[in-house]
C-alpha cells in the first residue's frame, strides 16, 4: 500500500528498533517519508536503523528514553535537525509487566511506576516535546498513541498494571483529539490497537529494559514470548497477528483519518459490546481471563 500524500513528511517512531515500531518505521520509510527511529535500546537501534538505511530509506535514529521529558526533548531537536518538520508522530513505546500471575494487591511500587513511567508517561512525554511545534509549523499532522484492547477497551485480571495504563492511553487519547478539535488544529490524534489477535512481538521479554533502581525481585516471568501464552491459554493453534499487518493497518488508519485504529475482529468486538451494555445496565463487571 503506497500512500503518495506522505512522501517527503517526517514521521517519529518511539520503541522503533523492534516489533511493531520496526515495522511502522520500514513501512513508513517505503512510503517515501522521512523516519526517526528512537528506542531505548542503543544497540538493536543501530542495528534496525542501519538495516533500512542499507536499502536506501531515508531513515535516522536516536537513542531516547520515553519516561524522562529532556530525552525526549533532545529526540524533538534532533528529529528537526536531521528532517525538517515533523508530521506524524507515532508514541509506540511500551512495556509488558511480569504481572500475569499476580494479584493486584502484591504488585509492589516499584512495579506500578515502571509500568506507568514508559506506558503511560512516555506518552504525555511524546505529546509534550512534539505537539507544540507540530502546532507551530501549521502543517496537517498525526499523533498516534499505541493502546491495547486489553485495558484499552475492556481488562483483563491478569495484566493489572498493563491493562490499567492502557486505560490511561485510551483516555489521553481522546482528550488529545477533543482538543485538537477545540482548538481547530491542522493534527489529528489516532489511538492504535494492534490485533486483531497476540502480536507477535517481545514485549514479554521487556524486563531487559527495567532500571536497576526499579528492579525488586528476580523472580522469572511468566511468559517470554507471545508463543509461549498462546501455549498457556490452552487453545490449540492460536494464531498471532504480525508486527507488519499492524503497521498496515496503523497507516490505513491515518490516511483514512480514524481515531480509533481498530482491525476488525469478533471477539473484540463481542468483549466490547458486553462491557459497553454493562456500563448502559448499571450490571456488575463481568471480566474473562
Amino acid at each position: 500500500m503506497m500512500v503518495e500524500k506522505y512522501r517527503g513528511k517526517t514521521a517519529v517512531v518511539t520503541g522503533g528498533a523492534s516489533g511493531v515500531g520496526r515495522c511502522l518505521c520500514e513501512l513508513f520509510a517505503r512510503n517515501g517519508m522521512n523516519v526517526v527511529m528512537a528506542d531505548i535500546e542503543q544497540a538493536a537501534l543501530e542495528a534496525a536503523g542501519a538495516a533500512l538505511k542499507d536499502q536506501g530509506l531515508s531513515v535516522a535514529w536516536v537513542q531516547a528514553d520515553v519516561t524522562s521529558p529532556e530525552s525526549m526533548e533532545n529526540l524533538e531537536s534532533k528529529s528537526r535537525e536531521a528532517f525538517g518538520n515533523i508530521h506524524i508522530l507515532c508514541n509506540n513505546a511500551g512495556v509488558g509487566i511480569k504481572e500475569a500471575q499476580r494479584r493486584i494487591w502484591t504488585l509492589t511500587p516499584k512495579d506500578w511506576e515502571w509500568g506507568f513511567s514508559v506506558n503511560v508517561m512516555g506518552v504525555a512525554n511524546g505529546i509534550r516535546a512534539f505537539v507544540p511545534g507540530m502546532l507551530a509549523h501549521g502543517e496537517p499532522g498525526h499523533v498516534v498513541n499505541t493502546s491495547s484492547t486489553n485495558g484499552g477497551l475492556y481488562s483483563m485480571p491478569t495484566t493489572p498494571i498493563y491493562s490499567s495504563s492502557k486505560a490511561a492511553v485510551t483516555s489521553m487519547s481522546e482528550v488529545l483529539d477533543g482538543q485538537f478539535k477545540m482548538d481547530d488544529a491542522a493534527l489529528q490524534a489516532h489511538v492504535l490497537f494492534p490485533g486483531p489477535h497476540l502480536v507477535n512481538t517481545n514485549i514479554l521479554s521487556s524486563m531487559r529494559n527495567r532500571p536497576e533502581q526499579l528492579r525488586d525481585n528476580d523472580e522469572p516471568v511468566a511468559y517470554t514470548s507471545m508463543a509461549d501464552l498462546a501455549k498457556a491459554s490452552g487453545i490449540a493453534n492460536m494464531k498471532l497477528t504480525e508486527p507488519e499487518e499492524v503497521a498496515e493497518t496503523c497507516l490505513a488508519g491515518i490516511r483514512d483519518g480514524q481515531f480509533w485504529i481498530l482491525p476488525p475482529s469478533k471477539s473484540n468486538d463481542k468483549q466490547i459490546s458486553r462491557r459497553t451494555e454493562s456500563i448502559l445496565r448499571r450490571q456488575n463487571p463481568q471480566l474473562q481471563a
